[in-house]
Formats: structure tokens, sequence, C-alpha cells
């Protein structure tokens, strides 16, 4: 039988030609839906490949047959890997395709912090030059701190340094000398906090990480401090954050990802969240790791992971490689 690969959010993300011929190598047959409880044949699938929906437990219970299930992009905090891990499938990720892209989109929030755009465009659209301007501070005179110094933190890092800033790094995988070696300080949770005058989330969505930032630590956060997040909505108190935008314990923010704002609604999303009615705010819909070239890799290696597995060989970028050692252990 010809392998039955899932694809989901193959409405807000389409499959693209060149999935289809790649898949088209191992005769695949592709079912297209938004959603998972959309496919009626859970129990026949042989690979799943996902942009953004939700695979819980019950549904990868269902997927008896499937051997890998594809991200297409980085995060898999939405998918069950424990439980794909403990039924034998494969769980594999594209995780740098699109570093560049959320570097560039991450110093673009900052810098429109930073020269105050919003500001500005607002005295001139009615009509009047700023005499009363607020301040705007040379960048090489401030600190960036970066909290998760993966690909896309260096990235980030590397940006920020070539602008003049003072670059803090906090990561617990990250040493003093590595931190050094990059140009940056490595240094505590609570040091970056009360230092940084741009703090930025590129930090996975971990049990650990969750919430991570919420009144307690936007207090210790210098009152004219902006966060920016590009990292994962749910890393931050969104609720207090609003609160804290509104009553001035920091001056500003910059987001891309929102944990509690689905931005890939087809219908679309409601704008009553505390966030959209703060003036010192700017927001954009989850379109940091967007380009043209990103999206078509994204595509191409998720699709190619799937044909590597019906090919008999093994994909990059396991996250649980155990499978396979579980896999060669069983058959010697």
């Amino acid at each position: 039988m010809n392998p039955l690969v899932l694809r989901l959010n193959a409405a807000t993300s389409p499959v693209s030609p060149d999935e289809r011929k790649i898949l088209a190598t191992v005769e695949a047959e592709i079912v297209e839906v938004e959603q998972p409880e959309a496919c009626g044949c859970l129990e026949q699938v042989d690979a799943v490949m996902i942009v953004s929906a939700y695979l819980r437990t019950p549904l990868i219970k269902r997927m008896t047959r499937c051997r890998i299930i594809s991200r297409m992009g980085t995060g898999t905090d939405k998918i069950d890997v424990a439980q794909a891990t403990a039924q034998g499938i494969m769980v594999a990720n594209v995780p740098d395709f699109a570093t560049g892209e959320v570097a560039d989109h991450t110093l673009a929030l900052l810098l429109s912090a930073a020269r105050k755009l919003k500001v500005f465009e607002r005295y001139m659209r009615s009509g009047h030059h700023p005499f009363d301007a607020v301040a705007v501070r040379r960048l090489s005179a401030q600190t960036l701190g970066v909290i998760g110094f993966g690909h896309i933190g260096r990235a980030v890092a590397e940006r920020a340094l070539a602008f003049g800033l003072r670059v803090l790094v906090c990561d617990p995988c990250v040493t003093a000398e590595q931190a050094a070696a990059a140009g940056v300080t490595a240094v505590g949770k609570d040091a970056i906090l009360a230092e940084a005058d741009y703090l930025c989330l590129l930090c996975p969505l971990l049990p650990s990480t969750r919430g991570m930032l919420a009144m307690p630590e936007f207090r210790k956060m210098k009152r004219d401090a902006v966060l920016i997040n590009t990292g994962r909505g749910e890393l931050v108190n969104e609720r207090e954050l609003a609160e804290a935008l509104k009553t001035g314990v920091i001056a500003y923010a910059g987001l891309d990802v929102f944990g509690e704002v689905n931005v890939f609604d087809l219908d679309g999303f409601p704008c009553d969240h505390p966030l959209f009615g703060l003036d010192n705010v700017q927001l954009t819909p989850h379109v940091a790791a967007v380009s043209s070239e990103s999206l078509t890799e994204a595509h191409v290696r998720a699709a190619q992971a799937v044909a590597d597995v019906f090919s008999g060989r093994t994909p990059p970028h396991l996250l649980n490689p155990t499978v396979i050692k579980n896999r060669h252990n069983e058959h010697e």
C-alpha cells in the first residue's frame, strides 16, 4: 500500500508543488485538512505533516500506523512528543529554516521601539512636529538582554552587536566562556531583568519557561524597558503584561507571538484582548519567520523527512532518536 500522509493546516498553509513532488517519490497519498479532528482516517495515516495545529495525546493514540510526525517549522510544543515516542513515532522538525528572518524581525521590533516610530508616525499623521518629543536614546548607550541563546538568539546578538548594543544573555546551557567567545556576557535571570533596556524572548516553550514573565518579573525591569517576544506567546502572562504596560511598570512591548490570540484562525480573531487597546505595544501576527525562501524551505525539508522514512533513511533533526534505537534493538 502507498503511504498515507496527513497534511494538516492545508487551508492556512496549502500544500506546495515542491511538497507534492517530493512525496510523489515515495508514491504517497496526501489527505489535506486544516485540523486533525477533521480527518476521519487517523487510524490509517502513516505520516503527519503539521504547521500550527495541536496534536495531543488522544489524537496521537489513534494514530496506530503512524511512523513520523514532521513539523514544518521549529517549535513542537503543540505536539505531544512523549506520547509519540511511547508509540514509536518519530518526531522531526526544521529547526533552522527561518533563523535569519526571525532575527531580522526581532531587530525590526527593537528598532521600531528605539526610534519611537509609532509615536512619530502619529505626530506626522496629525500634522504636528513633535517639538516635545519623547527622548530617543543612542543604541550604543543601551543594553539588550536575550533570553535563550540558540541559533536565533545568536543571530539576534550578532545583529545587535553591529548596532553597538551591549548584549547580555541568559541561558542555562551557555557557559560564560561560550558567551564571551560570541562577544556577549552571560548573566542570571534577575540580572538580565534589571539591566536590559530591551529584553528579547527567544527560548523554547517548556514547562520551566511557560509563564516565565509575569508582574513580579516586570517589576524587576526598568520602567523604560522594552519587551520583545518573537519566541512563544505562552512565555508571558499576557494579561499581566497588558497591565504592566498600562500602568507604566514597563514602557513598551513588541510582540509577534501570542498565547491568548489565535492569529491562525481561518475566520479571523477577536481584537478585544487588553493588549489591543494600548498604544505602547506593537503587534504583528506571528510573521517573524515569514519569507518566500523560508516557507519554501520549511515545506521542502518537512516533506523530505517523510520521504526519508519511507525510503529507509533516518531523517535529520529527530527530537526523539531513541525511537530509532529501540527499533534497532527490537530487530536484534
